[in-house]
């Protein structure tokens, strides 16, 4: 093979600890590599479809207790010896000895870096000899490509991977998103595995840029029939959102940790989450109220201790030119915040650095920052930094959770995602409640009965709202109807039910919740005490509203009630939103006919007259 030996890659950036690499660890990975003291474990990667594993990944440690028993330490000390390719090598072997000895089936994902490619091993047959005498194929085996160094031999590595799978191997890109990777890595190597890095899957529930890039990114891989691997799942909640954004396969924690002989088929609590027959709400799809806050913008930045040299600060801000701004924290506590332009301004004043250089950083960090937990909206965070001095605009803003430091946040990012989540608003959400609106409502359901899950569709509508609006005026309709939605919210599970607000005082809810009915009962009972307080004694004393009608004459309109009407819809028995919403329409009206709030739940399982029918 001509290709062989031709660099496809940079060797990857050492960390300076490396200059000092001395003969100890330089002993000791000989005594690693020469006397086979490696150990292999291996992950699973699931089949959400199949609910069975796809594979294994092949993960090598080092001897428990040596300096370098973690992979990373192992692999950097290699680099800086020249010996990542005869380690790669070892540890390729052991691998596949282990798959077999281990008794395992499917997929083997080995982990092969760029440089690593054009190993003759590999190239000359020895490897597929090694196959052979272990009753493998190529077929059993995935060549996984990691991102700890950048291709610059695109030509090269197309070619070589051109070669392995013309042998029957497959090929797959680890950790998208991360260090070096990019689209073209994608489109230059047709892999026929993608593996979406652990970043973006971590919070991928409550982080609606990280939702709509991994949405993207499994668009784009089954546009060009590449199967995607969600790396990190380590919750049930990030195995329910993946599951349900129709990813074929994932690994991580939740699925199952690296084990030296792993179990064949997944653990009962998989078993349970691949089964549980509910549907994730995807975020940004929620009220904006009841997701963001002040974690939503949060940047992690390490802090500085109070006694920190201002030399040393400087010295960082000059190395991050990205960085505004440097939090101090002591013992964990926030005490203070350093500007970047305010230090390199006194620094640049004649003498400033030769005289405070040395001098703790606490004498130029202001004392006073915004501080804000991280549950605060970023609507009340808006309007703190408003009504806070004019430097905090600049300085942004230290967070905490429990009173300790967790990052800073900027204010040009809590401006962007105001603006993001008002123009989202103005597109999808009511402009009063900023609940999801029609169009957002009709895709859950679609997605409920897609997914032929158990689901009640509740339509809420306020009795007599007009007379109330007419007399107390506009402002306290909207208090009435701001009441309403937050009440549905507040007995809704923000996971399981979606609150949408189709218009004026008419509401939507689709409870994925077993026990609806309990939560609709409350809802009645809060809203009916709520609203109290938007009467007047006199209406409260009459149990009405007194009101003209055509005639000039008063007629007294019983004070506003809620009506719900609830159609439990059974997988299969209703076929599209038209039918949902004709049938919860049809319930609510059968809720109205009561003159005091109350509760309508339609049993007859069948769909009503819809528009167009």
């Amino acid at each position: 093979m001509t290709l062989t030996g031709i660099c496809l890659a940079e060797p990857p950036a050492l960390p300076r600890r490396h200059v000092a690499l001395g003969p100890v660890l330089a002993a000791e990975l000989d005594r690693i590599m020469a006397e086979g003291l490696l150990h292999t474990v291996f992950q699973p990667i699931l089949g959400f479809h199949a609910r069975s594993y796809l594979g294994f990944e092949a993960l090598t440690r080092g001897p428990a207790g040596s300096p370098l028993e973690s992979p990373l330490a192992l692999f950097e000390a290699a680099a800086a010896y020249g010996l990542t390719m005869e380690l790669e090598r070892i540890c390729r072997e052991q691998s596949l000895r282990a798959f077999v000895s281990s008794g395992l089936t499917g997929k083997l994902f080995l982990n092969v870096s760029p440089q690593c490619l054009g190993d003759p091993t590999l190239l000359n047959g020895e490897t597929l000899q090694l196959l052979r005498s272990l009753g493998l194929t190529p077929g059993n085996v995935v060549i996984e490509i990691t991102e700890n160094q950048k291709i610059t031999d695109f030509d090269a590595a197309r070619g070589l991977l051109g070669h392995y799978r013309s042998l029957g191997f497959e090929t797959a890109i680890d950790d998208l998103g991360e260090g070096f990777s990019n689209l073209r890595l994608w489109t230059e190597l047709h892999p026929q595995y993608v593996k979406i890095d652990r970043h973006f899957i971590n919070g991928i529930g409550e982080n609606a840029l990280k939702f709509q890039l991994v949405r993207s990114i499994h668009a784009m891989a089954e546009a060009c029939a590449v199967h995607i691997i969600a790396e990190g799942i380590e919750t049930e909640a990030e195995f329910a959102m993946v599951r349900d954004l129709g990813i074929a396969y994932g690994q991580g924690y939740f699925i199952a940790r690296p084990q030296a002989s792993p179990d064949a088929v997944p653990r009962a609590e998989v078993a349970q989450a691949l089964a549980h027959g509910k549907i994730s709400i995807f975020p940004g799809m929620q009220s904006p109220r009841a997701l963001a806050t002040a974690r939503t913008v949060l940047r992690q930045v390490e802090p500085v201790a109070p006694e920190t040299p201002n030399d040393a600060v400087f010295a960082r801000l000059e190395s991050q030119p990205d960085e505004h701004a440097v939090p101090v924290v002591k013992d964990g506590i926030p005490v203070g915040l350093i500007n970047r332009y305010n230090l390199i301004d006194r620094f640049a004043r004649p003498y400033r650095r030769e005289l405070y250089g040395r001098r703790p950083c606490s004498q130029f960090m202001d004392a006073s920052p915004l501080v804000v937990d991280h549950a605060v909206s970023v609507q009340e965070l808006g309007r703190l930094l408003s009504r806070s001095a004019r430097h905090h605009l600049a300085d942004g803003f230290i967070v905490t959770e429990h009173g300790r430091y967790i990052g800073v946040g900027h204010s040009h990012d809590l401006m962007a995602l105001i603006t993001e989540m008002q123009i989202r608003a103005a597109r999808y959400a009511n402009p009063l409640t900023q609940l999801p609106g029609n169009v957002p409502l009709d895709e859950h359901i679609a997605r409920l009965l897609e997914g032929s899950v158990r689901f009640a569709a509740a339509y809420c509508d306020l009795d007599r709202f007009k007379p109330f609006n007419d007399v107390y005026g506009y402002r306290c309709g909207d208090d009435m109807i701001r009441i309403l939605a937050d009440t549905l919210l507040a007995h809704s599970d923000e996971g399981l039910d979606f609150v949408g607000h189709i218009g004026g005082d008419d509401f939507l809810v689709l409870f994925q919740s077993a026990d609806w009915h309990g939560r609709c009962e409350r809802i009645l009972a809060h809203f009916d005490e709520r609203t109290r307080p938007l009467y007047s004694a006199g209406d409260l004393a009459r149990g009405g509203i007194l009101t003209e009608d055509r005639r000039g004459q008063q007629v007294l309109q019983p004070l506003p009630s809620l009506s719900i009407g609830v159609v439990p819809v059974e997988p299969g028995s209703y076929h599209s939103h038209h039918e949902i919403s004709g049938a919860a329409a049809e319930a609510k009206k059968q809720a109205k006919k009561e003159t005091h709030s109350s509760l309508f739940v339609e049993r007859r399982r069948q769909a009503a007259p819809s528009c167009g029918d």
